[in-house]
């Protein structure tokens, strides 16, 4: 399960894009709740990079441990299943 929490108020949209779906940055809107937004996801075993869609905005999953350099010259969070 993915999880996001915005430290402020006023986040419209969240989507979660990663290796796991080409990183669409459309294709998997994260389900509003109270005080965050979630996604639970079924990965293969391995290793997974992923990132935020915050109303536009990539960022990195701020409750992670794990992170891995991009071509971008940002960071990616990881996940391993």
């Amino acid at each position: 399960k993915f999880r996001f929490e915005p430290k402020t108020g006023g986040v419209n949209q969240v989507f979660l894009a990663g290796s796991f779906n080409g990183w669409s940055e459309s294709l998997r809107a994260m389900k509003p709740g109270e005080g965050e937004f979630s996604a639970t996801l079924m990965l293969p075993r391995g290793r997974h990079e992923y990132k935020f869609v915050v109303d536009g905005d990539w960022c990195t999953d701020p409750e992670c441990t794990e992170w891995a350099p991009n071509e971008h010259g940002s960071l990616n969070s990881v996940i391993s299943v």
